[in-house]
């Protein structure tokens, strides 16, 4: 049991509040169509069941492949960085070697969950594990990392609509664009905590690259942008007012946020990054799902 909390505390595994919902929101996107309830009434249950599960187990291998990856790959400077240092692989409670593994077997894994949905997700499989995997060597070069975090998490609304449907379409894009801008917005927040390490062992980002206080003007940017496309999306797929009840959720969850964190005062960046993103991602998406059920 101790050796199960242990990988999951490896991956983070309470993060995956974050794009799940999105996730879900593309799933139901697909199967209710224009119809509502009603229509989601009259498909095969079972296949919508196996869909639904099928989405789930892919959202949740594709995420502990990534973090177990990010963890492997960073597990020199996290054991040089006094915040970091206490995790699984710098504190030898899982090797590197098993995390390695547990990334491959994960990332087969997710393949073999796009086998059983459909053709298409199963050949645009390892587009998205290049993605969710690459992101991990991005902050070695580049300080837009947090926009490919955002892209690999964005995935989660196309994937599922993909599963249900298989082709694509414009409104879960706009969705994508919204996980892209909130993730990215939030991950520069959370990259607050690490300016100075990340600045002396000559590693890009937001933070490191700009300073605390113009890094939040770029993150309250992004925020911005997520907020449009929110609205952008409610507008193309004319939700009704449960939809933007859940608009309202979300932009102010994004705005408390950006209150209780200061450049001089990073005391409550987990509070911003963990509590107030959860809610703005479950409840938006409760709310987008009430509102595409009773159509």
């Amino acid at each position: 049991m101790s050796t199960v909390k242990n990988y999951l505390s490896l991956i983070k595994f309470s993060h995956t509040i974050f794009a799940m919902p999105f996730a879900m929101i593309g799933f139901f996107l697909a199967a209710t169509g224009s119809t509502g309830y009603f229509g989601l009434l009259t498909q095969d249950y079972r296949l919508v069941i196996l869909k639904f599960l099928l989405v789930i187990a892919c959202m949740i291998f594709a995420r502990s492949a990534a973090m177990a990856f990010n963890r492997y790959l960073d597990r020199q400077f996290d054991a040089k960085n006094p915040r970091t240092a206490i995790r699984e692989i710098p504190a030898g409670i899982i090797s590197a070697d098993r995390a390695l593994w547990f990334t491959i077997a994960n990332a087969v894994l997710f393949i073999a969950a796009t086998y059983f949905i459909n053709p298409l997700c199963f050949y645009l499989s390892p587009v998205a594990l290049l993605v969710v995997l690459g992101y991990s060597y991005t902050k070695r070069f580049t300080a837009l990392c947090h926009l490919v975090l955002g892209l690999g998490l964005s995935l989660a609304p196309i994937g599922a609509y993909l599963a249900v449907t298989g082709y694509f379409d414009w409104l879960p894009v706009l969705f994508s664009f919204a996980v892209i801008f909130w993730v990215s917005g939030f991950d520069i927040i959370y990259a607050l905590q690490d300016e100075e390490f990340d600045r002396s062992n000559q590693l890009h980002s937001i933070p490191a690259a700009l300073g605390k206080k113009k890094a939040l003007r770029v993150s309250e940017l992004l925020h911005l942008l997520s907020t449009t496309s929110v609205v952008l999306a409610g507008l193309e797929g004319h939700f009704g007012a449960w939809y933007w009840i859940g608009v309202l959720v979300f932009t102010g969850m994004l705005i408390y946020q950006h209150s209780i964190v200061k450049p001089n005062d990073l005391s409550r960046v987990n509070l911003a990054f963990m509590t107030a993103n959860g809610i703005a991602s479950v409840v938006f998406a409760l709310f987008v799902i009430a509102d595409l059920l009773v159509r």
